[in-house]
């Protein structure tokens, strides 16, 4: 599989916690590449060092082989060093190109922030790349000379560090074509980062100067609205045996939804293989669109459906934190199975759209015997031109179906759609899993999976979902990680998804 693969990924850190040295990290590689400088690109670093450490540790060889790992996530890499400590070091300032970072909780920088000291003795500041708000809630809040040394290159810091402050939707003056947007994360790699919410708290900060005022206390409540997990040790039930300052709008009372509360904003990463174009995303903690209330996620999912139609995004990596006896209430800004399941089936209908409308194309042009406007990729069409083309061809790649928010492209006129698109777009009536404690909520914009259930393939077909970020219980008994992959696999077959459902090994490199 190896030899078909783009992409090599190593997941460092799996979970969300509360064990420090397993918390979010991972490592990708383009397959075009060998282990060779800046040809690594690190999304979030929970841990970093520590999981290279012990994966290397695990198939370090003896002293009278030769100094090329055999066997591992990490076969292949030429060891300079003897100790795996030493060579760990060596992948972290030579090997990674860059790190990506999500959003600025602990859990997704303390690595950064711990491992940064090693790289006086490499060759250059480290660019450190995130939507602008995550960089100045790291440059003001953790890289400050209080809470850690400024290591980075601005303000009088140490130069360890180069902050990159990425385009949100990214930036249309770098690439061409499908590569619009993109920017290099790496020898072989592009991204293109997209951001989606992670729940509301009560500190709002200012996105470059870093500066903030309080709504309210972030830890005691002082008023009706705050949730009792956000008063300490108030809960002391397994749903709610993990702290967050996250919490939902959904969860106020309805004259309250605008009361201040800020979101936490985190990212989803498009990376693309250079030599291949296949993609594959990176998810950030994120909550479902249906508790967020804000529509994020389905611009994720406008983006991805289009990839996945072609055959050309492989591969999701997500959280899913708890499992389905978690209530809304106690989510915190994360994903439990039902949820993730119908942000899937929203995506799944995307893809059904997209290949009805290729479909309804593909029939007016045998029947016209001409190319029409709606196979020119919609990327490499100027936003005035999208306005005349959608009138004209009656045909738009970037449909929003029962979304309650309007799309970045222009929205298309009814009479306007082709019948197919019509027909995908009134198949969005209602959609729930199989009922009892894991049911989905009630949500007017999940579509009816009843409409593909004998499709073939099925929308998702071949994608690969790879579950990150889930909160170990650190009691006796099966791993959580089981449960939610089992109650995933049942929800995902229930709204005939067609994707798999995986749990990354960290002992082992995923190829994709």
């Amino acid at each position: 599989m190896a030899d078909k693969a783009a992409f090599h990924v190593i997941v460092l850190g799996p979970s969300g916690g509360p064990r420090e040295d397993r918390v979010t990290g991972l490592l990708v590689r383009s397959t075009s590449t060998t282990w060779s400088p800046d040809s690594v690109v690190a999304v979030d670093a929970g841990t970093l060092l520590a999981g290279i450490i012990r994966l290397l540790a695990e198939y370090m060889p003896s002293k009278d082989e030769q100094n090329v790992l055999q066997e591992g996530p990490f076969a292949g890499l030429q060891l300079p060093c003897e100790t795996a400590e030493a060579n760990a070091a060596h992948v972290f300032r030579e090997i990674i190109g860059a790190v990506l970072i999500t959003h600025a909780h602990l859990d997704h920088i303390s690595g950064l922030a711990i491992n940064t000291p090693i790289l006086e003795a490499g060759s250059g500041p480290k660019p450190v790349a995130a939507l602008p708000s995550v960089l100045s809630a790291m440059k003001n809040h953790m890289f400050n000379d209080v809470i850690w040394p400024n290591l980075s290159d601005e303000d009088g810091g140490a130069g360890l560090l180069t902050y990159q402050r990425l385009v949100e939707g990214g930036n249309p003056r770098f690439g061409r074509g499908e590569a619009r947007g993109y920017v290099r994360a790496c020898n072989g790699l592009l991204t293109k980062c997209l951001s989606v919410s992670h729940g509301r708290c009560k500190q709002k900060y200012h996105p470059e100067s870093g500066a903030h005022h309080r709504v309210g206390s972030a830890v005691f409540a002082s008023d009706q609205l705050m949730l009792p997990s956000r008063a300490i040790s108030v809960d002391h039930t397994e749903a709610g045996a993990f702290y967050s300052p996250a919490r939902s709008p959904r969860l106020l009372p309805a004259n309250q939804k605008d009361s201040g509360l800020a979101t936490v904003e985190s990212s989803a990463f498009f990376l693309r293989d250079h030599s291949t174009g296949n993609e594959i995303i990176v998810f950030g903690d994120v909550e479902p669109d249906s508790v967020s209330l804000e529509g994020h996620n389905k611009l994720v999912w406008d983006t991805a459906a289009p990839k996945i139609a072609a055959g050309t995004l492989r591969a999701i990596f997500i959280e899913c934190s708890y499992n389905d006896s978690i209530d809304d209430a106690y989510l915190y800004g994360h994903m439990c199975p039902r949820h993730l399941a119908a942000e899937l089936t929203i995506l799944a209908a995307k893809v059904v759209d997209m290949r009805d409308s290729a479909a309804q194309a593909d029939k007016k042009r045998k029947r016209a015997g001409t190319t029409i406007v709606g196979d020119v990729p919609p990327d490499q069409v100027s936003p005035k031109s999208k306005r005349s083309q959608s009138n004209s061809s009656g045909v738009n790649m970037n449909i929003n179906v029962n979304c309650p928010t309007q799309s970045r492209n222009n929205s298309i006129v009814e009479k306007d759609m082709p019948d197919a698109t019509l027909a995908a777009s009134a198949r969005a009536e209602s959609f729930s899993l199989p009922g009892g404690p894991g049911a989905a909520p009630a949500d007017d914009s999940i579509p009816n999976s009843s409409s593909w259930a004998d499709s073939n393939p099925l929308p998702l077909a071949g994608l690969s979902v790879y579950i990150i970020h889930i909160k170990e219980h650190l009691t006796d008994g099966p791993p959580p990680g089981d449960q939610i992959l089992r109650e995933l696999r049942a929800h995902g077959e229930a709204a005939s998804l067609g994707c798999e459902f995986f749990l990354p090994d960290p002992l082992q490199g995923i190829w994709i």
